[in-house]
């Protein structure tokens, strides 16, 4: 029952959050349903990560709580707050071609939804790729590395420079191709719940979407000391350019629960938010 179960639960999860969003957004009340489908997400995690956890390990607290809520506040409040204003405040619209839209507008919205996560997956790609390989970027990012467990309380943790970058590279280029507000909103909302399940200490096996999506089989590699397999599996949403551009892991063993990374990180949130500054973690 429970391995049925654990190859169960992804794309019901997935599925099960996004369709209410679009529904709510049809109706009008997009950002509300969002933002109790969101929570209602977070509860259902919390629960089943304690019933099936992936590694019981991870279930011992860190001391890392109150950090964890303070970046998850700062960092996502501010994505959410800039997202909500740009398509829901008319900007989206400012923003368009003045030629007209390059967006394909009148492709059906699930192909027009496809279309968006792939051309915004290519910023949100490199941005991360080159966040591990630049050492002025992973000064920010390294932040979020630090932890030594994966569960959804953590899934926010970002430094606020590294969040603000992130959200550069994503929607901007949706909004100056001209893409309707359905779309940025739903690009939006698969972002958010891909991101908390990714990161969701609970025992999955997701077999061949995990050459599709970013699934928490794939993402627990990412967070690896080993560098080999850390700086691997970049993909926000899909993993289309693991697969392009030879980054893609899955091996057939069991990942590692000893993850974070080597230096020193302050255990408290303004000492986490003031060393990107000082010096840069490793």
């Amino acid at each position: 029952m429970r391995s049925v179960l654990s190859k169960l639960l992804w794309p019901g999860l997935a599925a099960g959050s996004l369709l209410p969003i679009y529904l709510g957004m049809e109706a009008g009340h997009g950002v509300l349903a969002f933002n109790v489908t969101y929570l209602s997400l977070a509860l259902a995690i919390a629960l089943l990560e304690r019933v099936m956890p992936h590694e019981r390990q991870w279930l011992a607290n860190d001391g890392q709580m109150a950090p964890d809520l303070a970046h998850t506040v700062l960092s996502k409040g501010i994505a959410q707050v800039i997202v909500t204003v740009i398509v829901f405040m008319g900007i989206a619209e400012w923003l368009k071609p003045a030629g007209g839209p390059l967006w394909p507008e009148t492709w059906p919205l699930l192909a027009q939804i496809a279309l968006g996560l792939v051309v915004v997956e290519a910023g949100l790609y490199w941005k991360h790729r080159l966040a591990h390989e630049w050492p002025w970027l992973w000064r920010f990012h390294a932040v979020h590395h630090s932890v030594t467990r994966l569960w959804f309380f953590n899934t926010g943790r970002f430094h606020v420079v590294d969040t603000v970058t992130g959200l550069l590279v994503g929607i901007p280029v949706l909004l100056f191709l001209g893409a309707p507000q359905p779309v940025l909103l739903m690009v939006s909302a698969v972002t958010a719940v891909i991101g908390m399940l990714t990161h969701c200490n609970i025992d999955m096996r997701c077999g061949p979407l995990n050459y599709v999506f970013n699934t928490p089989e794939l993402h627990r590699w990412h967070h690896s000391k080993v560098l080999d397999e850390g700086n691997r599996n970049y993909g926000e949403n899909l993993m289309l350019f693991d697969m392009i551009f030879g980054t893609y892991i899955n091996p057939p063993r069991r990942p590692p629960a000893d993850i974070g990374i080597e230096s020193p990180m302050p255990e408290n949130f303004l000492g986490q938010l003031k060393i990107p500054f000082t010096r840069a973690p490793l």
